[in-house]
C-alpha cells in the first residue's frame, strides 16, 4: 500500500450492532469517496440526509465518547472507534451513512470496523496524500491531566499514559508509532472499559444503556469481571491510544507530529487539535 497517495474503500460495506449509549440497534454503511473529500457522516434516517464532516470543528460532545454535529441539532456520537480504524488502515476518504444518532459499538474495540474495511478492500485514488504538520508545541491542561502535540520528523507518534486509583489498572503507559501493521498488532483489539460503581449514575443520565460484557471491560471489586479476561496485559492504555488515534483523525488530514497525553480523554484529545488550528504558526 502506497503511503504517498490517497485511498478510499473499494466498495460499500455495512456493519450492524447496537449503540453503547442508546442501547438501540445501529448500522453504518461505509462507501467510497473521491480524493479530497475526507471522511463525512450522513444521517440516512433524516430527510434530507444530513452530512457532517469528521473534523475537530464539527465536534459537539466529548462526554464518554466523541460526537459531531452540523450545528442544527443533527449529530452522530461514538465515532472514535470507527475513525480510529479508518486512520489506522490509511483510509483518507469515505462516506459513512448512519441510520441513527450513534454508530455501533461492536465488541468495544476497533476490530469489527477493521474487519469490514479489510473485507471491502482499499482503492488508490489519483491524488497525492496531504498532511497536517505540527510546527511547534501546543498543549491543553485540565488539573493534572494534559494533552500536547509537538513537531517530529515523520508520521504520527503517540505517547499515552493513564493513572487510575485502581489496582486492576494503576499506571500504564504506551508508546506507539502509527503504522498499519503496528495498529493492527498493538491497538485495534483493545476494548473500552468502565467501572461497575458508575453504572447506575450513567443509566440515570441516559448513557451506557447498551453496555455489556460483550462490548466493555467491566471492573468491579478490584477485578475484571469479563470471563475471558484481558486481551492485552495493558489493554486499558492501549484502548486510550486507540481513542486518541480516532480523535486525532479529526484533524481532517493525517498528522505529522508527536502526541503526548497524561490522564487524557476525548475532551483533551479534541482540545489539543482545536489549540493547534487556533494558532496558525503551529
Amino acid at each position: 500500500m502506497r503511503s504517498d497517495i490517497q485511498h478510499t474503500v473499494e466498495r460499500p460495506i455495512t456493519v450492524e450492532g447496537i449503540g453503547v449509549h442508546t442501547g438501540k440497534p445501529a448500522a453504518i454503511t461505509i462507501r467510497p469517496a473521491g480524493a479530497g473529500v475526507g471522511v463525512k457522516f450522513i444521517r440516512s434516517d433524516l430527510e434530507p440526509g444530513i452530512s457532517i464532516p469528521a473534523r475537530y470543528d464539527s465536534v459537539c460532545g466529548t462526554d464518554l465518547c466523541t460526537a459531531i454535529g452540523d450545528g442544527s441539532g443533527a449529530s452522530v456520537s461514538t465515532i472514535e472507534h470507527l475513525m480510529s480504524a479508518l486512520a489506522g488502515l490509511g483510509v483518507d476518504n469515505a462516506i459513512v451513512e448512519v441510520d441513527g444518532a450513534e454508530t455501533p459499538i461492536m465488541d468495544g474495540s476497533a476490530s469489527g470496523f477493521v474487519e469490514a474495511i479489510e473485507e471491502a478492500g482499499l482503492a488508490e485514488l489519483p491524488a497525492p496524500r496531504r498532511f497536517v504538520k505540527v510546527l511547534k508545541k501546543v498543549r491543553v491542561e485540565s488539573g493534572a491531566s494534559f494533552a500536547e502535540l509537538s513537531p517530529c520528523g515523520r508520521g504520527l507518534k503517540l505517547d499515552v499514559e493513564v493513572h487510575f486509583d485502581c489496582e486492576v489498572i494503576g499506571r500504564q503507559r504506551s508508546r506507539f508509532d502509527l503504522t498499519r501493521d503496528a495498529y493492527l498488532r498493538e491497538v485495534a483489539r483493545a476494548r473500552t472499559f468502565g467501572f461497575i460503581r458508575d453504572v447506575e449514575r450513567l443509566w440515570k443520565a441516559g448513557m451506557a444503556l447498551g453496555a455489556s460484557l460483550d462490548n466493555t471491560i467491566a471492573i468491579g471489586d478490584q477485578r475484571v469481571l469479563n470471563p475471558e479476561g484481558l486481551r492485552y496485559r495493558d489493554e486499558f492504555v492501549r484502548h486510550k491510544t486507540l481513542d486518541a488515534v480516532g480523535d486525532l483523525a479529526l484533524a481532517g488530514l493525517p498528522l505529522i507530529g508527536a502526541f503526548r497525553s497524561y490522564r487524557g480523554g476525548h475532551r483533551l484529545n479534541v482540545g489539543v487539535l482545536q489549540a493547534l488550528f487556533a494558532d496558525k504558526s503551529a
